[in-house]
């Protein structure tokens, strides 16, 4: 039987594409729920992108200072995702490639240096969050001085080291434990908020108020950011090769079903905890008078009293560590599928993780030097902003790429699912413009 080894390069893998090993056979004959079992994972290491420090610090201010009116936001960003990340499953299956290295391929180097560049800030801006959310998270929990807690984040590459060699499927069981944590602990802290459900449903109906208020558009752009990570549309490309399968059509198809509905369900994982966020400030600070919490170290102190359980408090904490620590995984995984994919560099992962914290270190160090700890929460949130302002330019190569019968072949976008990929990439765009008006005027 001949099997077909999506993009070979990284079959023989442990942990970063150039090192990941223990790639899982997809068997197209066993029945529909082994078929998941053998995709499952995939979409959870891309959903963990959407749970980051980032995204609380935005799910927090929005529900402190506007209740439940942005729960459309996080709802229309997830749609988007959910799309999105189909459209990098369909590339990598279909070609066999990521999509860093479909556009080595087929642009011009200039433009590959340009889209280079542009992905690794996005990646840098996502550490900074990650920096700044589990240096808080540490702050809490052993009450240390914030600048110290940024220090200790270095640590982190030992997490890095320690995975080394250990497979996919470990390092997908390891994440899949830390965004339980994470679920486990907001859905707590809901059960003890107590949110009129009402109002919340009538939260996800979409409402254009927000466009005359620049706060809380600012907000909403750092929840796009926060949501459709630049850095994830490199990374799921790049995951799916970690699944092979029999040469033939029917088997890939097979594939690509199955992963569909695993990044679906991941990824209906990410927004229910982002709305669960959003939900718990929203309740615990936004009913109650306190409009102006948009430092996590704030919510982190109001929880408990408010909540009346001290468990809360603790709660918070530990899933906010957990989110910087899943984060940080996949985030490394991504800048070594973007370093190898444009450039053809391979370097050890160590080193890319090395590399990536040094330069999110800076911002954050300076950040908190110059501004103070109360700077945290506008810090985290402009992060995302700069990460929506990235996505254009790597939505456009996708649908692009995808969109093209040369490089897909028969796997080529319909018109109305190109349609759909150019729309979502012009309302992002729009909404950045506006975003940038709004700054000018």
């Amino acid at each position: 039987m001949r099997l077909l080894k999506l993009f070979p390069k990284i079959a023989t893998a442990p942990f970063c594409p150039s090192e990941v090993q223990g790639t899982v056979y997809f068997d197209p004959r066993l029945s529909k729920w082994k078929r998941y079992l053998a995709t499952a994972g995939m979409g959870l290491l891309v959903a963990v992108g959407y749970m980051d420090p980032g995204n609380w610090a935005t799910d927090i201010q929005a529900g402190s200072q506007f209740g439940y009116q942005l729960l459309f936001v996080i709802l229309i960003s997830n749609l988007f995702a959910i799309f999105l990340q189909s459209q990098c499953i369909k590339l990598g299956i279909a070609t066999g490639k990521d999509l860093a290295v479909v556009c080595r391929e087929n642009l011009p180097m200039k433009v590959n240096i340009v889209f280079w560049l542009l992905a690794e800030i996005a990646i840098i801006a996502t550490d900074v969050a990650e920096v700044l959310g589990t240096a808080i998270a540490l702050q809490l929990m052993f009450r240390i001085p914030l600048t110290n807690a940024i220090l200790w984040t270095m640590l982190d590459t030992l997490v890095v080291l320690g995975l080394k060699g250990k497979g996919v499927r470990r390092l997908e069981a390891i994440v899949l434990g830390l965004v339980s944590t994470i679920g486990l602990c907001y859905f707590f802290e809901i059960y003890l908020s107590s949110p009129d459900w009402k109002e919340v449903s009538i939260g996800l109906i979409p409402t254009a108020k927000i466009m005359s208020n620049k706060e809380a558009w600012v907000i909403a752009i750092g929840i796009l950011g926060a949501t459709v990570m630049p850095h994830n549309l490199y990374l799921h490309s790049s995951l799916i090769q970690s699944r092979y399968t029999e040469d033939s059509h029917f088997a890939r198809k097979k594939l690509y079903q199955m992963s569909l509905i695993d990044n679906a369900f991941s990824l209906s994982m990410a927004f229910f905890i982002n709305a669960a966020i959003l939900i718990l400030a929203a309740t615990a600070f936004y009913k109650t008078g306190h409009h102006n919490v948009v430092e996590i170290q704030d919510a982190y102190k109001l929880l408990s009293p408010l909540l009346g359980a001290s468990l809360a408090g603790t709660l918070f904490a530990l899933a906010l560590f957990a989110a910087g620590q899943s984060s940080t995984i996949t985030g490394t995984i991504a800048g070594q599928a973007v370093l190898e994919g444009f450039l053809n560099l391979k370097i050890p992962c160590w080193q890319r993780r090395l590399i990536t914290r040094a330069l999110a270190l800076l911002p954050a160090l300076i950040g908190v030097s110059i501004l103070g700890d109360s700077s945290v929460g506008k810090l985290l949130v402009y992060s995302q902003v700069v990460l929506s302002l990235q996505l254009p330019f790597a939505i456009i190569p996708l649908t692009f790429f995808n969109s093209s019968k040369k490089i897909m072949g028969p796997w080529a976008n319909k018109p109305h699912v190109a349609l759909t990929g150019w729309l979502i990439c012009a309302v992002i765009t729009m909404a950045n413009i506006w975003l940038l008006i709004q700054f000018v005027s």
